[in-house]
Protein backbone atom coordinates (compact mmCIF):
# COMPACT_ATOMS: atom_id res chain seq x y z
CA UNK A 1 0.00 0.00 0.00
CA UNK A 2 1.24 3.48 -0.77
CA UNK A 3 -0.27 6.95 -0.47
CA UNK A 4 -1.74 8.60 -3.58
CA UNK A 5 -0.56 12.13 -4.43
CA UNK A 6 -4.10 13.41 -4.93
CA UNK A 7 -6.57 12.82 -2.09
CA UNK A 8 -10.17 11.88 -2.74
CA UNK A 9 -12.44 14.88 -2.22
CA UNK A 10 -15.96 15.10 -0.87
CA UNK A 11 -17.91 18.37 -1.14
CA UNK A 12 -21.07 19.26 0.80
CA UNK A 13 -22.91 22.56 0.27
CA UNK A 14 -24.77 24.41 3.02
CA UNK A 15 -27.02 27.44 2.52
CA UNK A 16 -25.73 30.53 4.28
CA UNK A 17 -26.56 34.23 4.11
CA UNK A 18 -23.81 36.38 2.55
CA UNK A 19 -23.97 38.68 5.59
CA UNK A 20 -24.49 37.79 9.22
CA UNK A 21 -25.77 40.09 11.94
CA UNK A 22 -25.52 39.58 15.68
CA UNK A 23 -28.07 41.33 17.86
CA UNK A 24 -26.96 41.97 21.42
CA UNK A 25 -29.55 42.94 24.00
CA UNK A 26 -28.25 44.90 26.97
CA UNK A 27 -30.36 45.13 30.09
CA UNK A 28 -31.80 48.57 30.85
CA UNK A 29 -32.93 49.81 34.26
CA UNK A 30 -34.83 52.94 35.30
CA UNK A 31 -34.83 54.48 38.75
CA UNK A 32 -38.39 54.91 40.12
CA UNK A 33 -37.30 57.82 42.33
CA UNK A 34 -35.48 60.08 39.83
CA UNK A 35 -36.43 58.52 36.47
CA UNK A 36 -32.80 58.21 35.30
CA UNK A 37 -32.09 55.30 32.96
CA UNK A 38 -29.10 52.96 33.06
CA UNK A 39 -27.95 50.59 30.31
CA UNK A 40 -25.57 47.69 30.82
CA UNK A 41 -22.16 48.00 29.17
CA UNK A 42 -21.82 46.25 25.84
CA UNK A 43 -19.75 43.05 25.97
CA UNK A 44 -16.16 43.11 24.75
CA UNK A 45 -17.01 40.45 22.18
CA UNK A 46 -19.32 42.94 20.42
CA UNK A 47 -16.39 44.56 18.61
CA UNK A 48 -15.97 48.24 17.89
CA UNK A 49 -17.40 48.61 14.40
CA UNK A 50 -21.01 48.02 13.37
CA UNK A 51 -19.85 46.87 9.93
CA UNK A 52 -16.85 44.55 10.04
CA UNK A 53 -14.29 44.75 7.21
CA UNK A 54 -15.36 41.30 6.07
CA UNK A 55 -18.97 42.51 5.67
CA UNK A 56 -17.84 45.45 3.53
CA UNK A 57 -15.64 43.13 1.46
CA UNK A 58 -18.59 40.76 0.91
CA UNK A 59 -20.84 43.67 -0.12
CA UNK A 60 -18.19 44.87 -2.62
CA UNK A 61 -17.76 41.32 -3.95
CA UNK A 62 -21.51 40.93 -4.42
CA UNK A 63 -21.83 44.33 -6.12
CA UNK A 64 -18.74 44.40 -8.32
CA UNK A 65 -17.73 40.74 -8.49
CA UNK A 66 -21.13 39.23 -9.28
CA UNK A 67 -23.20 42.26 -10.30
CA UNK A 68 -25.82 42.19 -7.53
CA UNK A 69 -27.53 45.61 -7.52
CA UNK A 70 -27.61 47.35 -4.14
CA UNK A 71 -31.42 47.44 -4.23
CA UNK A 72 -31.47 43.65 -4.53
CA UNK A 73 -28.83 43.39 -1.80
CA UNK A 74 -31.16 45.46 0.39
CA UNK A 75 -33.97 42.99 -0.18
CA UNK A 76 -32.05 39.77 0.59
CA UNK A 77 -30.89 40.59 4.16
CA UNK A 78 -34.28 42.20 4.80
CA UNK A 79 -35.99 38.92 3.96
CA UNK A 80 -33.65 37.20 6.42
CA UNK A 81 -34.54 39.63 9.24
CA UNK A 82 -31.52 41.96 8.89
CA UNK A 83 -32.65 45.33 7.50
CA UNK A 84 -29.90 46.89 5.35
CA UNK A 85 -30.96 50.01 3.39
CA UNK A 86 -29.39 50.22 -0.09
CA UNK A 87 -27.57 53.45 0.80
CA UNK A 88 -25.69 51.84 3.69
CA UNK A 89 -23.61 49.40 1.60
CA UNK A 90 -22.66 52.24 -0.77
CA UNK A 91 -21.56 54.44 2.14
CA UNK A 92 -19.54 51.59 3.70
CA UNK A 93 -17.81 50.76 0.39
CA UNK A 94 -17.09 54.43 -0.28
CA UNK A 95 -15.47 54.81 3.16
CA UNK A 96 -13.45 51.61 2.70
CA UNK A 97 -12.26 52.72 -0.76
CA UNK A 98 -10.87 56.11 0.33
CA UNK A 99 -7.58 54.71 1.73
CA UNK A 100 -7.13 52.76 -1.53
CA UNK A 101 -7.38 55.83 -3.79
CA UNK A 102 -3.61 56.36 -4.00
CA UNK A 103 -3.13 52.69 -4.97
CA UNK A 104 -5.73 53.10 -7.74
CA UNK A 105 -3.98 56.22 -9.03
CA UNK A 106 -0.63 54.39 -9.05
CA UNK A 107 -2.14 51.43 -10.92
CA UNK A 108 -3.59 53.85 -13.47
CA UNK A 109 -0.16 55.47 -13.82
CA UNK A 110 1.41 52.04 -14.30
CA UNK A 111 -1.30 51.05 -16.81
CA UNK A 112 -0.42 54.15 -18.87
CA UNK A 113 3.07 52.67 -19.34
CA UNK A 114 1.71 49.49 -20.94
CA UNK A 115 2.99 48.20 -24.25
CA UNK A 116 -0.49 47.07 -25.34
CA UNK A 117 -3.87 48.40 -24.21
CA UNK A 118 -7.30 46.96 -24.88
CA UNK A 119 -10.62 48.63 -24.11
CA UNK A 120 -14.27 47.80 -24.31
CA UNK A 121 -17.55 49.54 -23.44
CA UNK A 122 -20.66 47.91 -22.07
CA UNK A 123 -23.83 49.98 -22.04
CA UNK A 124 -26.04 50.17 -18.98
CA UNK A 125 -29.80 50.24 -18.94
CA UNK A 126 -31.10 53.04 -16.73
CA UNK A 127 -34.43 53.38 -15.00
CA UNK A 128 -34.15 57.16 -15.05
CA UNK A 129 -31.61 59.24 -16.95
CA UNK A 130 -30.12 62.20 -15.13
CA UNK A 131 -27.30 64.14 -16.65
CA UNK A 132 -25.67 67.52 -16.81
CA UNK A 133 -27.87 70.28 -18.25
CA UNK A 134 -27.16 70.64 -21.97
CA UNK A 135 -25.34 67.30 -22.18
CA UNK A 136 -26.43 65.39 -25.28
CA UNK A 137 -25.32 62.02 -23.93
CA UNK A 138 -28.01 59.44 -23.47
CA UNK A 139 -26.14 56.51 -21.96
CA UNK A 140 -23.97 55.28 -19.18
CA UNK A 141 -21.08 52.93 -19.84
CA UNK A 142 -18.84 50.54 -18.02
CA UNK A 143 -15.45 50.70 -19.70
CA UNK A 144 -12.86 48.04 -19.19
CA UNK A 145 -9.27 48.96 -19.98
CA UNK A 146 -6.64 46.23 -19.92
CA UNK A 147 -2.97 47.17 -20.13
CA UNK A 148 -0.04 44.79 -20.54
CA UNK A 149 2.88 46.15 -18.53
CA UNK A 150 5.84 43.80 -18.69
CA UNK A 151 4.77 40.54 -17.02
CA UNK A 152 1.71 42.21 -15.45
CA UNK A 153 -1.82 42.67 -16.72
CA UNK A 154 -3.61 45.66 -15.21
CA UNK A 155 -7.37 46.05 -15.64
CA UNK A 156 -9.14 49.32 -14.81
CA UNK A 157 -12.93 49.63 -14.90
CA UNK A 158 -14.87 52.89 -15.13
CA UNK A 159 -18.63 53.33 -14.84
CA UNK A 160 -20.15 56.67 -15.78
CA UNK A 161 -21.00 59.03 -18.62
CA UNK A 162 -17.60 58.77 -20.32
CA UNK A 163 -17.06 56.19 -23.05
CA UNK A 164 -13.95 54.01 -23.39
CA UNK A 165 -12.08 56.53 -25.52
CA UNK A 166 -12.40 59.25 -22.89
CA UNK A 167 -11.49 56.85 -20.09
CA UNK A 168 -8.44 55.49 -21.91
CA UNK A 169 -7.32 59.09 -22.53
CA UNK A 170 -7.53 59.68 -18.78
CA UNK A 171 -5.38 56.61 -18.13
CA UNK A 172 -2.85 57.56 -20.80
CA UNK A 173 -2.58 61.05 -19.35
CA UNK A 174 -2.13 59.45 -15.90
CA UNK A 175 -4.68 61.96 -14.68
CA UNK A 176 -5.44 61.13 -11.04
CA UNK A 177 -8.03 63.91 -11.05
CA UNK A 178 -10.09 61.78 -13.47
CA UNK A 179 -10.12 58.85 -11.06
CA UNK A 180 -10.80 61.04 -8.03
CA UNK A 181 -13.73 62.73 -9.76
CA UNK A 182 -15.35 59.43 -10.72
CA UNK A 183 -16.69 57.64 -7.62
CA UNK A 184 -17.14 54.33 -9.42
CA UNK A 185 -13.68 53.39 -10.67
CA UNK A 186 -12.35 49.93 -9.89
CA UNK A 187 -9.01 48.39 -10.64
CA UNK A 188 -7.52 44.91 -10.61
CA UNK A 189 -4.06 43.53 -11.27
CA UNK A 190 -3.22 39.98 -12.26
Amino acid sequence: MYRQKTPATLVRFVGHAPLEATVLEMERLRCNACGEGFTADEPETAGRAKYDETAVAMIALLKYGTGVPLKRLERLPGQLGMPLPATTPWERMEAAAKPLRSALEELMRQAAQGSVMHNDDTGMRLLRLTGEPGDKRTGTFTSGIVSLVGAWTIAVFFTGWKHAGENIAGVLNSAPRTAAADPDVRCAIA
